[in-house]
């Protein structure tokens, strides 16, 4: 049989968010509503062949009765479980009960018990009904306490949940992240042992995962920097006045493309960590500043500093020009950091990235071209707003429904954390896109950053 568990407890006290968790699943419904599940929804979780199935169950509604039902004869504790049977069997028990029905029907299918409480909550008698029809079952059985706003009554539940549970574990659902989820399975492996091989098989596919969305996110990355930093748009004109016109035209379509190219990119990361529900433009990834502002590059790319430092480790030698600004302008080492810098616009040739260019062609008329970019910082900028995405995205629990919280993140601080050949092979192949130059195994050049986050 298939290890299942049957994750029950108390309305709203975090049963569904439990599930959206352990199911990396951001489809299941979760609210601060009672009674948000109603009927019984199974989940198959799968990693290659291994896996396990998570059933979410509505609430207790009427424990106390149901229990007064169980007991109304004197029942030796060999006879309890077929007791439930009876009651799970009875016509009028299905029509006065029907949460509890729907509770206790797969668990005495054979599934394993997940009772879920609130930790923030104090313990009181009300919940020992539900516990003792639990317990009457007979099943494997573990409980998490879910510190839902605060941890402040966590020992007075481990004191009473250890009378009743055979594990207890403290599982925040909506912070959780997926060490903790596979720490949990790790405990799953002690409920029952006959499901311990299945459930360690499917945590080493949990790590093995990891490992391939990693490469796959490096992937993306990769072809994202090398299409757009080597981007450019033709468009073929009578005359040279012509081409020039086509100016805002091209523009448009350029930048157009650009940020469209970015996005599908970032979309393509929401869907390898599965949340297919987030919906960014309701819930921003808040990229506030506009990819081609570069008056903000500096929050996410290099600064001049480091620019600079960049430029020499690249392969500048002391002495020689190297165009560390964008449009044809070039200045010595030793001259950076002076006054030649001016603006941070200036510095970065902002007001000439949508420069056009118009060449004459060898059999008549004129092209007007635009791009590719040029600057230096450009390929940190990209770097550093995709790696932001896949720090939220990798990190974020399925169970959150709430806006992201967002910070920006500085590529020079990862950067840092590196390897010094690991940095040099990174700043140089960095070098070689803002030349548009190919890049042996960028991917794996990039894959260190990923693994730092």
């Amino acid at each position: 049989m298939t290890p299942a568990f049957a994750v029950v407890g108390h309305p709203n006290k975090g049963k569904s968010s439990v599930v959206s968790t352990l199911a990396r699943d951001d489809s299941v419904a979760v609210s601060m509503r009672s009674g948000t599940t109603t009927q019984a929804h199974s989940y198959d979780i799968k990693m290659d062949t291994q896996g396990y199935q998570l059933i979410d169950t509505p609430g207790f509604q009427r424990p106390r009765k149901v229990l007064a039902w169980l007991q109304q004869q004197p029942l030796t504790a060999d006879k309890r479980a077929g007791r439930i049977r009876e009651f799970l069997a009875d016509v009028q028990c299905q029509q006065q009960f029907p949460d509890e029905i729907e509770l206790l029907q797969p668990i005495m299918n054979g599934a394993a018990i997940l009772y879920v409480v609130d930790g923030s909550r104090p313990y009181s008698a009300e919940y020992e009904a539900e516990m003792e029809i639990l317990r009457w079952s007979g099943q494997p059985s573990m409980a998490l306490i879910n510190p839902i706003s605060s941890d402040e009554h966590v020992c007075g539940w481990q004191q009473a949940l250890q009378q009743y549970f055979r594990l207890v574990r403290v599982f925040d659902a909506v912070k959780a992240d997926l060490q903790q989820h596979i720490d949990l399975l790790e405990a799953f492996t002690q409920l029952h042992l006959p499901w311990a091989p299945a459930l360690r098989g499917l945590i080493q596919a949990f790590h093995d995962q990891v490992h391939k969305q990693r490469a796959q996110s490096c992937a993306i990355a990769a072809k994202l920097l090398e299409d757009l930093c080597s981007y450019q748009l033709q468009q073929k004109a009578l005359s040279q006045p012509a081409a020039k016109k086509l100016q805002l035209v091209l523009e448009q379509r350029y930048f157009q493309w650009m940020r469209r190219a970015e996005i599908q990119a970032h979309d393509q990361l929401q869907l390898l960590y599965r949340h297919h529900h987030l919906k960014r433009d309701e819930t921003p990834l808040n990229l506030p500043t506009d990819l081609f502002d570069t008056d903000q590059w500096y929050a996410w790319g290099l600064d001049k500093k480091q620019l600079t430092k960049v430029a020499a480790i690249a392969g500048a030698t002391a002495g020689t020009v190297v165009d560390l600004a964008v449009a044809g302008h070039s200045f010595m080492l030793g001259a950076i950091g002076g006054g030649l810098l001016g603006s941070t616009a200036a510095w970065f040739g902002a007001d000439k990235l949508a420069e056009i260019k118009v060449k004459g062609l060898p059999l008549g008329g004129y092209e007007a071209r635009q791009g590719p970019i040029k600057s230096k910082n450009f390929p940190y900028v990209l770097l550093a707003r995709f790696l932001y995405v896949y720090q939220v995205l990798q990190a974020r629990n399925h169970a959150l429904r709430e806006d992201l919280v967002v910070t920006q993140l500085q590529v020079g601080q990862v950067l840092e954390q590196l390897q010094k050949q690991q940095r040099k092979q990174i700043y140089t192949a960095m070098d070689r896109l803002s030349r548009q130059k190919p890049v042996a195994d960028l991917a794996g050049t990039l894959a260190p950053l990923f693994a730092t986050q």
